[in-house]
């Protein structure tokens, strides 16, 4: 027992070492739309509006931004401790890495239960905290460390509640109901892996132990009811429906549709599969992936508590994949399936050394066998997401000189669409993409306060001709550090002769030499360069 725990322990700091790489990174590292977004909201927790139910972001305009996301548990935290320390993106990255680390704790002791053997516990431990996904992943300023860590406590809780307790002792039943509830609130995804409680509640029904009605509802209606009680509340007063936005105009469209036609099944098969590609290369390394597929045959072979639990979590997970990732395809949105995929391996090891392993020579051999596998998959997986951690210090340096330079209450328009440069330009106002804002998109702007026009994808911009010459009419104003084409976009700065310009520019578009006539006047040239 002793020896486990401190086998464990020393699983849980290599694990925070390796998730410490990059921590003082800025928040423009990968994912930094979501990074971006988080941190804000996190900020504003902290600033504007200290109430949970209120997340704000920073685009689209003045505030408030109130949007429908999941609970903002991180960024909830995270602003805590803005209280006693100050503001910097380090501390949501650090309780990142504490719902990482801690998951790799109850992944052993999952793992040791599941199999009833300490082995299948540090080695799924160890599996966990080496998976490349679960390194990057679990130091980012995201939700999903923590979702993750509710999740897998959440069924830990729940399997032991329906395998061992006769009575349903209401404090375990508690505790296994408020973690399905956090799992939920944290991102309701995480009801694709809460599926796989299914599995020990038929276990138990077989072998004719009764459970309560009440007991039921508490365990698998309480925490529905609470995360749609969240949502109806937060829905009431946000102007971003995020979360059901992307379910009905995304993920419910796609899904009908591959009912209804084979073309449409196709095609969600087909990105399904890519958004597992991804899940192999970059969440469990193609190494760890070839252990953890070939790890699923030996299951069979393995005494388990809950036979049923890791079938029925990954199958809940392919559900998953074919409704979801096949329309969202973003690796990180498959964190979820890597503690199956950890506990798979640690039954695989009990496996490989009740097989292979009944002699003190042959058990050296696995041991060293599994060391060298180890350090494969932590080097291979590595190697995989090291360009994760690249960032443009230039829009870092970009942003943080806007910062200082930009009217403290100014409302930009910024060519980019993430919220990563609004989080170190420290304003409100609007991220859109350059290609697609129009003119009239930018009127509104100006018409809601906007006094700036940041170009920072400047090529993308030069190619939208109708944009570029509305918004040459306005002048660029050069700020010290800033390499970004900033656009002063009152309308006492409109340049002489700006508004015959633009009439003469309409005439020569509708002639189709639209282009020809800006590169005449040295407008809107395009030019070499990153935008």
């Amino acid at each position: 027992m002793k020896s486990f725990r401190f086998l464990l322990l020393a699983i849980c700091v290599f694990g925070a070492a390796l998730r410490l790489h990059g921590i003082h990174n800025p928040i423009l590292d990968h994912p930094n739309w979501r990074q971006g977004d988080t941190a804000n909201i996190a900020r504003n927790f902290y600033r504007l509006n200290g109430n949970i139910l209120y997340p704000q972001t920073n685009y689209d305009g003045p505030p408030p931004h109130y949007v429908e996301l999941e609970l903002q548990i991180v960024p909830y935290l995270a602003a805590a401790l803005y209280h006693l320390f100050g503001i910097h993106p380090i501390f949501g990255r650090l309780l990142s890495l504490g719902f990482s680390v801690a998951t790799i704790a109850v992944i052993g002791l999952f793992g040791r239960w599941l199999f009833d053997d300490a082995l299948a516990g540090l080695v799924a431990a160890l599996a966990f905290a080496i998976f490349p996904g679960s390194i990057y992943y679990g130091r980012t300023f995201t939700p999903d460390a923590a979702m993750v860590f509710f999740l897998t406590a959440a069924l830990y809780a729940t399997a032991r509640l329906l395998l061992e307790d006769l009575a349903v002792e209401p404090r375990r039943l508690a505790r296994a109901a408020g973690l399905c509830t956090l799992a939920l609130l944290a991102k309701p995804v995480a009801l694709a892996g809460l599926f796989a409680a299914l599995g020990p509640l038929v276990e138990r029904l077989r072998a004719k132990h009764a459970i309560r009605p009440t007991a039921l509802i508490v365990l698998g209606f309480v925490p529905l009811a609470i995360l749609e009680m969240y949502d109806h509340a937060v829905r009431a007063h946000a102007q971003w429906l995020w979360a059901s936005g992307i379910l009905a105009k995304h993920v419910l469209p796609h899904l009908i549709g591959s009912f209804t036609s084979i073309h449409a099944f196709a095609w969600q098969v087909k990105h399904a599969l890519f958004g597992l590609n991804l899940f192999r290369i970059t969440m469990l390394g193609t190494i760890g992936s070839i252990v953890a597929f070939l790890s699923l045959f030996t299951l069979p072979r393995v005494k388990m508590r809950s036979p049923l639990l890791l079938p029925l979590w990954f199958l809940g997970a392919a559900l998953y994949t074919y409704a979801v990732i096949a329309v969202e395809r973003v690796d990180y949105y498959l964190f979820l399936l890597l503690p199956p995929c950890a506990l798979a391996i640690g039954g695989a090891a009990v496996w490989a050394r009740d097989r292979f392993g009944r002699e003190p020579r042959t058990r050296f051999a696995l041991a060293a066998g599994g060391t060298i596998l180890g350090a494969a998959v932590l080097i291979g997986g590595l190697t995989a997401i090291a360009p994760y951690y690249r960032y443009s210090k230039t829009a870092y340096r970009n942003a943080v000189a806007l910062d200082r330079a930009l009217p403290r209450n100014a409302l930009p328009v910024i060519a980019h669409y993430g919220p990563d440069i609004f989080y170190y330009m420290d304003r409100f106002g609007w991220e859109e993409d350059p290609y697609l804002w129009t003119p009239f998109d930018e009127e509104s702007a100006i018409a809601k306060g906007s006094r700036y026009f940041i170009s920072i994808e400047d090529a993308r911009f030069r190619k939208n001709l109708e944009l570029c010459a509305w918004m040459s009419r306005f002048p660029v104003v050069r700020f010290p550090g800033v390499s970004w084409p900033v656009y002063h976009t009152s309308l006492r700065a409109i340049l002489p002769g700006a508004r015959k310009r633009w009439r003469a520019f309409r005439r020569a578009e509708r002639a189709g030499v639209g282009r020809a006539f800006l590169t005449a006047h040295g407008l809107c040239v395009l030019h070499s360069g990153k935008g």
